[in-house]
């Protein structure tokens, strides 16, 4: 009784203020401790409480309880075995920096509860683990155990609770359900299993719930193997895995079923949530079998193969149904069934190929999602209410009439890639203050954007690329003050730089490619223009001038972003995520979704002129610059060193002259680089990302030698202006005379020594540096002998 004693008071003296056990020497005790066959072998009922409310029972009696959940255990378990052939329960729940391999147990134990779930226990499970015979809960959900599951688990014959959820378990599912029929609850799910599920589990009858979601499994579900099935069965969750096959007739008839990720449970009348989404289910679904599932208020049968077949009475039905999702699946055709008593709130039929509906429940729909199908005719009309709709990518056309601008609460209206056509509403301007979004991209409107956009509106994205719209940008866009994308590009407006929109606070991204913009992007008045934009596409238009410098200077949003601070996340809400269309990498590419840290700037096929600012190398931030197709002069500023982020580069087109900075072969993102069709020369940078590059980066650069082009440098080419002086020698003369005299002939070089000469004090210098040009000459032409050797 001492001894038992003396082991509370210790583990008490372990837990300080929080329940939190020492380190190391702790561990190391208490792993004497469980290992010591005699310390639990009185017969007399003893119990303690540490602080905090955490409780270590033990009662000798009816066996021992340690129980140690929620203490903010740190270290490492012991790994001796555990001799304690009393101890009924152990828990170590809720210990997430609590890391070890799990316990080793010997076979001399009535353990029946053992639970280490939510801690950073990992490795194999143990063969060993079998010895746990009277075991009846298991409990290791959300650690990092690994590996396959041993067979050895079928000797647990009393386990009634198995939880092996969030793990990194892999291979297949041992088929051990012969032996181990009393389980109550068994949960898989968010592991790495594959294969089928194996038949035994059909023995399972007294199965309450199984959890098997967010796996690999494929094959068919099995049956059970008696006329009671499962018979007690009521939660059921196989979604996100590679099931193919029909539905199970015997999920029709549960009788206890609560909720399923299962589905076509037809004649549970009490049913409520129906969840099957992401298998490769398929089948028909018949309209008819929904009748009596008069309380089903949630039915996701989405990402499926499930084709739909209409009933003569099935024009009613689902009569309490709110959420209701068969997307990605084979549904076609006109659909004419009526669901819902206006209850319906979300409707998501998209990716399909239904081509039409007799009639639609609209009365309390919120969000309605259609995009994707073999829709036709004019667009239907909703009643008001506030909801999202999206109709894009399919075949509807006619044109918007302007009723639908009585529907003040559409927060998100999305039209795009259909063939509407005629003009636009004038009234969508001033849709309502809810409006939030209005995606009109790839149709067929034409005449003018309209004009009048209210203060106070809500408008966050506007998107009318891909249309015939002329006219001029509206100036009330000034109004959008929650503006972040605004994409009017391949139409047909003419006017000036839109100055103005530099004002607005949260825009981020601005497309006017493919339209007739012209003249000079003039000074702005505004203090600091554009601060929060990050993708900028002025590309083919008739801008002309030189680069605007102000606005490339203001651009706060491209410079210096911590990518390892920044919450990276998608432009949009929960619902509808912003994308765009833009030229990088020499691809023009289609974002559906826009990353927050995403920056491009496209100002290619103008008339832009001039050099290119040294402001740009401000830019740190910056992934892709676009200025090909214009008539800069100058040389490559060498400020470009600076954009370590960069990935594209394309300045080919121009009238770029002088050598290519070696510096540049410090940008290690750089993909693709394009600087063809210039009039550059001299030595092409080698190292890093530049021995990538192919002969497409530079042609119709004549000046240009060295890999990967097939003229090889002379001398004068391969030297360097910038490294050409020995560091030893950069003071006392005007090292640049010095260098343009021998670049442009002895004559004037010597002219120019001689000058130098008369103070007296420098002839020396003068001989010496001409000594010393005369070396590197000598072993440049070598090493360029030996360079060409080897390419050979």
């Amino acid at each position: 009784m001492a001894l038992l004693y003396s082991f509370v008071i210790f583990i008490s003296f372990l837990l300080d203020d929080n329940c939190t056990f020492v380190l190391n020497s702790g561990f190391r005790k208490l792993s004497f401790l469980i290992s010591s066959p005699k310390l639990f072998q009185y017969d007399t009922w003893y119990s303690y409480t540490p602080l905090q409310y955490h409780v270590l029972y033990i009662l000798s009696g009816r066996g021992v309880t340690l129980d140690l959940s929620l203490c903010g255990l740190q270290g490492r378990f012991p790994d001796n075995d555990i001799h304690l052939p009393k101890l009924k329960l152990l828990s170590l729940w809720e210990n997430s920096n609590l890391n070890g391999n799990f316990p080793r147990f010997s076979e001399n134990n009535s353990l029946i509860n053992l639970d280490l779930s939510f801690t950073n226990f990992s490795g194999e499970l143990p063969t060993s683990m079998g010895n746990l015979k009277s075991l009846q809960t298991l409990d290791l959900s959300d650690c990092q155990f690994f590996g396959s599951i041993p067979a050895s688990l079928e000797n647990l014959t009393q386990i009634t609770s198995l939880s092996l959820d969030g793990n990194h378990f892999s291979g297949k599912i041992p088929n051990i359900f012969d032996n181990i029929r009393n389980l109550i609850s068994l949960s898989l799910s968010w592991n790495n299993f594959s294969g089928q599920i194996p038949p035994s589990i059909g023995n399972l009858t007294n199965l309450y719930g199984l959890y098997f979601s967010h796996n690999q499994l494929e094959g068919a579900i099995p049956s059970p193997k008696n006329e009671n099935g499962f018979s007690s069965l009521s939660f059921v969750r196989l979604g996100y895995n590679l099931f193919n096959g029909t539905i199970p007739s015997w999920l029709y008839t549960l009788p206890s079923l609560v909720e399923s990720i299962l589905t076509s449970i037809f004649e549970l009348v009490n049913l409520s949530s129906v969840k099957l989404f992401s298998n490769n289910l398929s089948g028909v679904l018949e309209t008819s079998k929904f009748e009596k599932l008069i309380s089903l208020t949630y039915l996701d049968l989405s990402n499926n193969m499930h084709s739909l077949t209409m009933s003569v009475h099935s024009n009613s039905m689902l009569p309490n149904i709110q959420i209701l999702d068969l997307s990605h699946n084979n549904i076609s055709g006109i659909l004419s069934w009526n669901v819902g008593n206006d209850t319906l709130r979300y409707l998501n039929l998209s990716y399909n190929l239904i081509s039409g509906f007799e009639m639609l429940p609209w009365s309390s729909m919120e969000i309605l999602d259609l995009h994707s199908n073999l829709l036709q005719g004019p667009l239907p009309t909703p009643p008001i209410s506030k909801f999202f709709l999206s109709v894009s990518h399919n075949k509807l056309s006619g044109e918007i009439a302007p009723l639908i601008c009585k529907e003040s609460s559409i927060s998100v209206l999305d039209l795009s890639s259909n063939n509407f056509g005629g003009m636009l509403p004038h009234c969508l301007g001033n849709f309502g203050k809810d409006i939030s979004v209005m995606n009109l991209r790839r149709n067929q409107f034409h005449g003018t954007i309209p004009q009048t956009f209210l203060k106070g509106n809500s408008i966050r994205t506007l998107d009318f690329n891909g249309n015939q719209l002329e006219g001029q940008v509206p100036r009330s866009l000034i109004n959008c003050r929650e503006l972040e994308v605004l994409d009017l590009g391949n139409n047909k407006i003419n006017d000036t730089f839109p100055h103005w929109l530099g004002a607005l606070p949260k825009l981020h991204v601005l497309v006017l490619h493919s339209n007739h913009f012209y003249g000079n992007i003039e000074f702005s008045k505004i203090k600091s223009p554009f601060m929060s934009l990050r993708i900028i596409d002025l590309a083919h238009n008739d801008f002309e001038g030189d680069l605007p410098e102000m606005y490339l200077r203001s651009l706060k949003a491209i410079m210096n972003i911590d990518e390892g601070n920044v919450t990276r996340r998608y432009m949009g809400d929960a619902y509808y995520e912003d994308s765009t269309v833009v030229t990088i990498k020499g691809l023009e590419m289609e974002f559906v979704k826009i990353l927050n840290t995403f920056t491009t700037i496209d100002l290619s096929n103008n008339k832009f002129q001039g050099e290119i600012p040294e402001c740009i190398g401000n830019l740190n931030s910056l992934r892709g610059l676009n200025l090909s197709n214009n008539y800069l002069i100058g040389h490559i500023p060498l400020s470009f060193k600076i954009l370590k982020m960069l990935e594209s580069l394309d300045l080919s087109s121009n009238n770029l002259s002088g050598r290519i900075p070696q510096e540049l072969t410090s940008l290690t993102f750089l993909e693709v680089l394009n600087i063809s069709q210039n009039h550059l020369t001299g030595f092409i940078p080698q190292g890093s990302q530049f021995q990538t590059f192919g002969n497409d980066s530079y042609y119709e650069n004549s000046g240009l030698c060295g890999f990967p082009l097939s003229k090889i440098c002379t001398t004068n080419e391969v030297l360097e202006p910038s490294q050409e002086i020995e560091p030893e020698f950069e003071i006392g003369i005007d090292w640049k005379i010095t260098l343009m005299g021998y670049g442009c002939g002895l004559v004037i070089g010597f002219s120019l020594s001689y000058l130098i000469s008369l103070s007296g004090k420098l002839e020396w210098l003068v001989r010496f540096i001409h000594k010393n040009i005369h070396k590197k000459i000598i072993r440049n032409k070598r090493s360029t002998h030996r360079r060409g050797a080897r390419r050979s």
